[in-house]
């Protein structure tokens, strides 16, 4: 696939963007947000970009001396894990897969409001439970808004959150799945989203929009929100290795071998913040919505519920600051998708692939997204392609 020579486009004197796809409402976003003077270079606006709450989904934002929680937004390390199996799919014979996605459905809870009974049914659980009570502990992260984080850790939630099993080029079998920090992180988020509208308006700044609110560098606020960000994001990190360790034990179960033997697992964030140097500046970067694409980077670019999916190596593209897609992106919203599409017609999108068919998904029915042909096109200057996923099982909640 080669990019289109035209990307990227430059927008407004700070606003570069790789998408050929865009809808105006994501435009202006970028356009108003890379307006504010603390932005440093420029933002990227990703292929899959679009329009979000606060600003567009598919941006990435460095910041000089400064944090904007409402863009970093309400599921904080959310992102990607993908483990490639021993497994190929002739180890899977003609076995029911209905019943490895029944077997995923028990070990993990779906939904979101929906945890676990109890902490103790895995092994591995308790060990990650401790590790986030150190961190809680040592960064002093008040959690008393969730003390049913620990249930909390092991399950997927809703939306476009996802489970599925796939096969690559050589029909090897991956465990694939997509999830963030849970409740937990979302009521961290909005704590501190309102922190910043507060301090933006005691200190009288004059924003176009008050998600552009931002925690400024040296004050008690914005130090409280780098701390519980960090535990949000690890939070998010272990929940996704810890369903996927459930996933491998569902697996297990289905093939009669108590070995999955994992090759290769990656794990990455789309929805956080760090700290780096960008032409000899230190900024916030936050990527809402994009993979870290450094010079060798492995990632992870899913494609919708029911398109494939890729396990990409970033190219180190410094135009649009080591960036890339972290999904298709939607180009409807799920408003449209369900006035627009059937349960019968998700059924048809979904041929050949294990699911659990009903209206409650139609909003994330393919037809819904960005063709994530188009999005990887894009894409070609940001990363390279090692391995492309198409999935047979695919496990979501409402």
């Amino acid at each position: 696939m080669t990019a289109p020579t035209t990307l990227p486009v430059q927008l407004s004197p700070k606003v570069l963007s790789w998408a050929s796809m865009l809808d105006d409402t994501a435009r202006d976003q970028a356009v108003s947000l890379g307006g504010l003077p603390f932005i440093h270079p420029h933002l990227a606006l990703m292929p899959d970009a679009h329009a979000g709450l606060s600003s567009a989904i598919g941006t990435v934002i460095p910041t000089v001396g400064v944090v904007l929680p409402a863009a970093v937004g309400v599921d904080i390390g959310c992102g990607m894990i993908a483990a490639r199996t021993r497994f190929t799919s002739s180890d899977l014979g003609k076995r029911d897969l209905v019943r490895l996605r029944d077997t995923i459905e028990h070990a993990i809870p779906l939904s979101p409001g929906n945890y676990n009974k109890r902490t103790d049914r895995f092994p591995f659980t308790a060990a990650r439970i401790a590790e986030l009570e150190e961190w809680e502990e040592r960064d002093s992260v008040d959690l008393s808004h969730s003390p049913r984080w620990r249930v909390q850790l092991g399950s997927l939630g809703g939306g476009n959150h996802f489970i599925e099993l796939c096969l690559d080029e050589e029909d090897r079998v991956w465990m694939f799945l997509h999830s963030g920090s849970r409740g937990v992180g979302n009521q961290i988020a909005r704590i501190h989203i309102r922190a910043a509208k507060e301090q933006c308006a005691r200190e009288r700044v004059r924003l176009e929009h008050t998600d552009h609110s931002y925690l400024r560098e040296g004050t008690r606020e914005f130090d409280a929100y780098l701390r519980e960000l960090r535990w949000a994001q690890h939070f998010a990190l272990l929940n996704r290795e810890e369903m996927m360790d459930r996933f491998a034990w569902a697996l297990a179960d289905f093939v009669g071998d108590p070995d999955v033997g994992e090759q290769e697992r990656i794990n990455c964030h789309h929805n956080y913040t760090e700290q780096v140097e960008i032409e000899g500046r230190r900024v916030w970067l936050t990527r809402k919505g994009a993979i870290d694409a450094s010079r060798g980077r492995a990632g992870l670019i899913p494609g919708s519920m029911g398109a494939r999916s890729y396990v990409v190596e970033g190219l180190g593209n410094e135009l649009a600051l080591n960036s890339a897609p972290h999904g298709a992106g939607r180009a409807l919203s799920r408003t449209e998708a369900r006035r627009r599409f059937t349960a019968a017609d998700l059924d048809s999108a979904m041929t050949g692939i294990v699911y659990r068919p009903g209206r409650a998904w139609v909003d994330e029915i393919p037809a819904a997204y960005k063709p994530i042909d188009v999005v990887m096109e894009d894409a070609a200057t940001l990363v390279r392609t090692r391995h492309e996923l198409r999935q047979i099982v695919n496990v979501k909640g409402t």
